[in-house]
């Protein structure tokens, strides 16, 4: 029995933007019912900021796919499209509280439909199509490239972390071989050595120590003190008003109160805090706080 966090269990339970979104005007579409998961993301782009303003999304999976997909929506909301392609698979396992690891290959499945999804904005060609030669396993339909990619960027180290995040070598195993001749090589590249009996690693979870509360609005603060001068200098300035959990409400002052490119700066100084802190942070103006963080806060 895998062990999923309360969060995992409540974006199944309670998923968030579930469906499609009218008006969508990008729409991402990975995977196949026939290999057992597949998802449509779709996206209300704002045509003058690229702001994502709204997400839907449309899952054939488990309860990990449901999950992945909801917090992904969640996230995304009110960035610009670069932003939201900075989004990487961890991150969405980490707003989750983690998954288990042979559960890993749902958020790789949707952090590709969102690159999908810009793609389809921009009027770019993105195809998960394989280019002769380069398939790896023929069962799930990865290519070479995709596990490269996922060796890099999660730090696998066996074919069992493979198929956790990609399902590539679950299925008859023939392509067992030719994962661990990638993981060989890209581990000798990383100046690691590869050995064919290492322990799988464990769950994706934040590996440091979360921030208490008066940790997370310090380092707030000290990002807000080190942006202030670039917003005074175009009259504006902003003020933190309460932090709940991971969200920051904030006022925009000044010039940049009344300033059409408001919402790119929140997005910027969310994107700001989400480097200094490690974790996830959405940065909300305090108009929409809600009355229950009011009350807290007063």
């Amino acid at each position: 029995m895998w062990d999923y966090s309360e969060k995992v269990k409540d974006h199944f339970f309670n998923p968030k933007n579930a469906g499609a979104v009218a008006g969508a005007n990008a729409i991402g579409e990975v995977g196949s019912i026939s290999c057992g998961d597949a998802l449509r993301l779709t996206l209300k782009v704002n045509e003058d900021t690229e702001v994502i303003e709204d997400a839907g999304f449309q899952t054939f999976g488990c309860g990990s796919a449901i999950a992945s997909s909801s917090v992904l929506t969640e996230i995304i909301k009110g960035m610009t499209l670069d932003d939201a392609l900075k989004v990487s698979n961890q991150d969405i396992a980490n707003e989750l509280d983690g998954l288990p690891p042979e559960k890993m290959h749902c958020s790789v499945m949707g952090r590709e439909a969102l690159q999908a999804a810009v793609a389809n904005y921009r009027g770019e060609e993105w195809q998960d199509d394989h280019e002769e030669g380069a398939l790896i396993c023929k069962c799930f339909a990865i290519d070479a490239v995709m596990i490269e990619e996922m060796v890099w960027a999660n730090k696998l180290r066996t074919v069992e972390d493979v198929t956790n995040f990609t399902k590539a070598g679950g299925g008859c195993a023939a392509c067992h071989e030719d994962i661990e001749g990638i993981l060989e090589r890209v581990m000798k590249e990383r100046g690691e050595t590869f050995d064919p009996n290492a322990a799988p690693i464990e769950a994706v979870v934040m590996e440091k120590k979360p921030l208490t509360n008066l940790q997370r609005i310090k380092k707030i603060e000290e990002v807000l003190e080190s942006l202030r001068p670039q917003l005074m200098a175009d009259g504006g300035d902003v003020e933190l008003v309460e932090v709940v959990d991971n969200t920051a409400y904030v006022n925009m002052t000044g010039a940049c109160s009344a300033c059409q490119m408001a919402a790119m700066t929140i997005a910027g100084i969310q994107q700001r805090l989400m480097e200094v802190l490690g974790e996830f942070i959405r940065v909300i103006p305090a108009s929409q706080m809600p009355k229950v963080a009011v009350a807290a806060g007063g």
